[in-house]
């Protein structure tokens, strides 16, 4: 016998009185992060059905009208409230025009332990106190199309989760295995044990040119970058077994920190 799979219940709203909708009411991230035992906004039709393919448990979808049959076939199998509605009165919820015709609220998943990550993976990003979501969603993005295995983000670095961080990375934050390290000296003790070489990606006297690096580069990379402006911290510098630089020209002295995350990471595959 075949087994019919849930849809999702299609609510008509008139009004924003249903406290189902609380989630999409100029709610911030840190605020969703909180709600609902952890959430996240994930925002277009393409983010939703890359979050259900992680295995991200949707929780409710907010959709225009035109919209509605896509969001039905993307959460087939969960029985979720599929809210629609006039556009200006979702607009009125959400503070702003669903241009990309729904947006979802997801359960956030239980991070994995980063030995878990490190355990197959060759070639790591460490992000150190990236603070922009942006620079956080690009670096996915980027390092995700070239061939990361995981990122590792320290604590003061933005949550990938951040509805900004997901949108810049085209969902790709939701497909790229990721989690949060410590403190240095831990992290690097996990480093060595996993049997990775640790280069950070910084200018400095002693750095090792790209290419030159790229060219016998150990079996097990962690790529380290820190935030634009400010760099890498001493505790990374220190933590790391080579320093490595991309030669500049034309008197530049730096990337992005999102292109060099592109640039390194192509230079290693």
């Amino acid at each position: 016998m075949t087994r019919v799979e849930p849809a999702g219940t299609v609510i008509e709203i008139s009004s924003l009185d249903d406290p189902r909708l609380a989630d999409y009411s100029h709610l911030t991230d840190v605020a969703l992060k909180k709600s609902g035992g952890g959430l996240y906004i994930a925002e277009s039709l393409l983010v939703l059905q890359r979050a259900i393919a992680a295995g991200h448990r949707p929780r409710s979808v907010l959709a225009l009208g035109s919209s509605v049959a896509d969001a039905q076939a993307a959460t087939a199998g969960f029985d979720i409230p599929i809210f629609s509605g006039p556009a200006e009165l979702l607009e009125e919820l959400t503070g702003y025009l669903l241009h990309r015709g729904l947006i979802a609220a997801m359960h956030r998943p239980v991070l994995p332990p980063p030995a878990d990550l490190l355990a197959k993976a060759r070639r790591v990003v460490i992000l150190e106190n990236v603070v922009d979501p942006t620079n956080v969603g690009a670096i996915f993005r980027s390092v995700a199309a070239i061939g990361a295995d995981a990122v590792l983000v320290t604590p003061r670095c933005s949550d990938p989760y951040y509805r900004r961080a997901i949108r810049v990375s085209m969902g790709t934050v939701l497909q790229v295995p990721w989690a949060r390290v410590g403190a240095w000296p831990e992290t690097r003790e996990l480093l060595t044990t996993s049997g990775f070489h640790v280069a950070a990606l910084a200018l400095a006297d002693n750095a090792v040119d790209l290419r030159t690096f790229a060219a016998t580069a150990p079996e097990r990379v962690a790529l380290v970058l820190g935030a634009e402006g400010e760099g890498l911290t001493p505790e990374a510098l220190e933590a790391a077994d080579t320093v490595v630089t991309i030669p500049m020209a034309h008197g530049i002295d730096s990337l992005n920190v999102a292109a060099t995350a592109a640039v390194a990471m192509f230079a290693l595959v």
